[in-house]
């Protein structure tokens, strides 16, 4: 790859749209779909060099911690490159990684199944906070656990998650609730597999999963909820930011 030198042109790109600050509740993710889009769209040419981490977390408006995480899962995911030493950044990856593109049906309606699986899943978590027994919990924990070991390991990492959202199904009591969350993670896999699977996402992902136990052994539903909300966006945004321009 061609570097470019640090005296280099600035990119021709609307810098104040791509690195607008984004919200907290979801900055991991949010920047991931930032940064993804804009490298999709070209407004984040091959070989461009990204901002310093200082400016970059500062017109984001998110830590380093939080940028540095985002930055890891785009490199995972091919879309950047680190470099060190004299020039050194990081780097929009030129080439790009080849994706086989989806269908146009899929790539067309895949924020209405992102908005089925929000409402579906909300609502569950909400009953989950006030059924929810002992031993569902504990399975629930368990599942957490087994995909804290498996982030390096996605076939796996998946099949213990789809547990773990039919899980909390399921301690609703509910059949019917069953069925439309195993529906529901049924679209979301093949929306899913379209993407990498960056080690970072997938952290994330299980730490809010983590959060989310918590807060139904709590029984705070409306804690519940929220989190769900924030979980389900964040997976909107990764979607948004990795999947292949229709």
């Amino acid at each position: 790859m061609n570097v470019p030198s640090p005296s280099a042109a600035p990119p021709q790109f609307p810098a104040d749209v791509v690195f607008a600050p984004v919200r907290s509740q979801t900055a991991f993710e949010e920047t991931v779909e930032r940064l993804g889009t804009a490298i999709k769209l070209g407004l984040l040419a091959p070989g461009t060099r990204l901002p310093a981490e200082r400016e970059l977390c500062a017109r984001l408006g998110i830590a380093r911690s939080t940028l540095r995480q985002a930055l890891t899962a785009l490199a995972q995911g091919g879309l950047l490159r680190a470099t060190r030493g004299r020039g050194g950044g990081t780097f929009v990856a030129d080439p790009q990684p080849p994706v086989e593109p989806p269908s146009a049906d899929v790539l067309s309606n895949w924020r209405e199944v992102a908005d089925c699986r929000l409402a579906v899943e909300v609502g569950i978590v909400v009953l989950a906070a006030e059924r929810a027994d002992d031993e569902a919990l504990t399975t629930l924990d368990a599942l957490v656990d087994l995909m804290e070991g498996e982030l390096d390991d996605y076939p796996s990492y998946r099949y213990h998650d789809v547990l773990f959202h039919v899980g909390l199904a399921e301690s609703t009591g509910s059949a019917r609730l069953v069925a439309a969350m195993t529906a529901t993670q049924g679209e979301m896999t093949g929306l899913i597999q379209l993407i990498t699977h960056p080690q970072e996402v997938l952290r994330s992902a299980n730490h809010q999963h983590r959060r989310l136990v918590a807060a139904l052994r709590a029984h705070d539903g409306p804690r519940a909820a929220r989190l769900m909300t924030e979980q389900a966006r964040g997976t909107e945004h990764v979607l948004a930011g990795l999947l292949p321009p229709g």
